[in-house]
């Protein structure tokens, strides 16, 4: 196989968005997502992810692209589902300590949506002790803190502590990579990049680091058809101050290309076997939506890596026109 340009892996973008953009009703919050009993990870999670990424589609391109204006749809729509951010304000009552409502708020506020009322509510809440010790993984707080930052909420010299406690920040033995190390440090490379949005974020030793071993584990990722973990690792390449050809296989492109489906979507793993759209909607959205948009994410700061793309053509946008 051969490696894709720019304008093919920028078609793996424009229909995955169009994928999303047809399924967003699926990221909508339903009443369960303010029950005492609900699931945040069916709920406030793909809601969250829909924002994330559509932010880095609006700062990474130009105003008057397609995907800039389409991706600025879907984040009007998902503000829309809290309310306008007041079930932000619902959600700090119902659950004071809970982190997630705020890690998902920032996804919005890094987009210019902010809700003051909320923001000076959390600030009170992330000043007392029960905050401030909540047991978390290393990663998952390097993110809590750098959400805090979003909306304002500033402990200086938190995150390089906690940076080399991560699997990636303490530069871990290459060859014990799995499925959880990966997921861990695509984070960890997110949350110190503001998600794609930060250039020249990453602390040499740790690029370099990634630099190395790209390639490998996403070649590996690819072969046993993680193509979740694939665009994610993906994104992570988009993000070093390397070259795209000297970190990303020449043929991880057109692998990706080759099991995105008609309709836009990518499986996170395998091949569709079974659960067709048709037969069970709600299964397939589940089954494809964290895919499909990190395909999204990851071919964006591609096509926008100064370095360019495996054809050299890459371009680089910053936020045009977006709110502060």
């Amino acid at each position: 196989m051969t490696a894709l340009g720019s304008r093919d892996i920028r078609r793996v973008a424009e229909d995955a968005l169009a994928w999303v953009t047809a399924h967003r009703a699926h990221f909508a919050l339903g009443e369960d997502a303010t029950a005492v009993d609900g699931r945040a990870d069916r709920t406030w999670k793909p809601l969250g992810e829909l924002a994330r990424v559509c932010a880095t589609v609006i700062h990474r391109t130009a105003p008057a692209d397609p995907l800039h204006a389409r991706a600025g749809t879907l984040l009007e729509f998902a503000w829309q589902q809290t309310d306008g951010g007041e079930l932000f304000s619902l959600m700090q009552r119902l659950e004071p300590f809970a982190t997630y409502p705020l890690e998902v708020y920032a996804a919005f506020a890094s987009a210019g949506f902010r809700h003051p009322a909320y923001e000076e509510a959390a600030a009170v809440v992330a000043r007392t002790r029960g905050w401030r010790l909540t047991e978390q993984d290393p990663t998952r707080r390097l993110g809590v803190l750098k959400a805090e930052e979003r909306c304002g909420i500033h402990r200086p010299g938190q995150a390089p502590v906690l940076l080399p406690r991560t699997w990636l920040g303490g530069l871990s033995e290459p060859w014990t990579f799995e499925r959880a190390a990966g997921y861990a440090l695509t984070h960890v490379v997110f949350h110190l990049t503001d998600w794609g949005c930060a250039d020249g974020a990453l602390p040499p030793d740790l690029a370099g680091y990634l630099a190395d071993w790209l390639p490998p584990w996403l070649d590996t990722c690819l072969d046993a058809g993680m193509w979740d973990l694939g665009c994610e690792l993906l994104a992570v390449a988009a993000t070093l101050p390397r070259p795209l050809d000297d970190v990303v296989p020449p043929d991880a492109w057109q692998r990706l290309r080759a099991v995105q489906d008609l309709s836009g979507a990518i499986r996170e793993e395998g091949r569709d076997a079974g659960d067709g759209e048709s037969r069970d909607p709600e299964r397939y959205f589940a089954h494809h939506y964290h895919s499909t948009l990190l395909a999204v994410f990851a071919a964006v700061l591609t096509t926008a890596h100064p370095a360019g793309t495996p054809d050299g053509t890459g371009t680089r946008h910053g936020r045009q026109g977006a709110p502060a």
